[in-house]
C-alpha cells in the first residue's frame, strides 16, 4: 500500500491565487493530494471548493475542507452543488475554529454534514477529523480520518492501537515556523503538547521545525500504522519540499 502525503495549502485571504498556485506547484513533487482549509483560524479565505478546483486544474488531487461553523443547511447544499459542478468529490468535514468575529451558526454538525453528503451522492468521499481521544462511533462511518497534529509518535501509536478502524487514517504533522509560532499554538490549542526542547532549538535554529516535521513524517511512514500523513507546512513549504523530495522518492 502506498504511503500518502496529503499537503495542506494555505488558502488566500485576497482574490489573488498566485501564491496558492506556487504552493501547489512546489509541493506537487511530494504530495499525493492537497487539503484546502475552510476559513481556517477564523479568517475569511477564498472558498475551499474554488481552490480545490484550482488544484484539479493543475493536475493535482484535492480534498476540500468544509466547516460546520460558517454555514447552514442551505449553504452546505450550495457548496455540494458547486463542488459537483467543479468535479470536486473529496471532503474533510470539521467543526471549525472559533471565529475572530461574529457568531457560530448552529444548523449543522460534522455528523449531519456526513449524512447530508451521503444523501447528496454516494460517490463522494467524506472524511472527519479526530482528536487524540476515544473515537466516537459515528465517525467510523467516514471514508477516512485526519488525526490531530501532534509531536509524539508514542501518543499517535497509542491512539491507533486503542482505536482500530478499517478506514485510512492520516496522522497530522505540523511544521513549527518559529519559537513564537510554537508558543502561540501551545496557548491556543492546549491539546497540542509541544516539546520544550523543540522550542529551545527553534530559538537558535530557524530550520529546527522543518527538520522535526520531516523526521516525524518518516517515523510515521516507517511505523506502518497509518495510511499517510496530513502535513501542514504553513509558510515553510519550500523548505519541507526540499527536505522530503529526495527522501520520499
Amino acid at each position: 500500500m502506498t504511503f500518502e502525503l496529503v499537503c495542506e495549502i494555505e488558502p488566500p485571504t485576497t482574490p489573488d491565487l498566485k501564491r496558492v498556485r506556487h504552493q501547489i506547484g512546489t509541493l506537487s513533487t511530494i504530495a499525493h493530494s492537497f487539503l484546502i482549509p475552510d476559513n481556517h483560524i477564523g479568517r475569511a479565505t477564498v472558498s475551499s471548493v474554488a481552490v480545490a478546483h484550482e488544484v484539479e486544474a493543475m493536475g493535482g488531487r484535492s480534498i476540500a475542507c468544509l466547516n460546520s461553523r460558517d454555514r447552514n443547511l442551505l449553504g452546505f447544499r450550495r457548496d455540494l452543488l458547486t463542488a459537483a459542478a467543479y468535479g470536486v468529490d473529496q471532503f474533510l468535514f470539521v467543526y471549525g475554529d472559533k471565529p475572530t468575529s461574529g457568531n457560530r451558526t448552529s444548523d449543522l454538525t460534522v455528523r449531519s454534514m456526513i449524512d447530508e453528503a451521503r444523501a447528496f451522492s454516494p460517490d463522494l468521499r467524506v472524511g472527519a477529523a479526530a482528536g487524540l481521544r476515544p473515537l466516537p462511533g459515528w465517525k467510523r462511518a467516514a471514508d477516512f480520518l485526519f488525526l490531530q497534529a501532534g509531536f509524539s509518535m508514542e501518543a499517535l501509536l497509542r491512539w491507533r492501537e486503542a482505536n482500530p478502524v478499517d478506514v485510512p487514517v492520516y496522522a497530522g504533522v505540523l511544521v513549527l515556523a518559529s519559537a513564537n509560532h510554537a508558543r502561540t499554538l501551545a496557548a491556543a490549542i492546549p491539546d497540542i503538547a509541544i516539546p520544550d526542547d523543540l522550542v529551545t532549538r527553534l530559538t537558535a535554529d530557524r530550520m529546527a521545525g522543518v527538520d522535526a516535521a520531516c523526521a516525524q513524517v518518516l517515523a510515521v511512514r516507517d511505523s506502518g500504522a497509518f495510511a499517510g500523513v496530513h502535513l501542514i507546512p504553513v509558510s515553510r513549504y519550500r523548505d519541507v519540499e526540499s527536505r522530503l523530495s529526495a527522501t520520499l522518492r
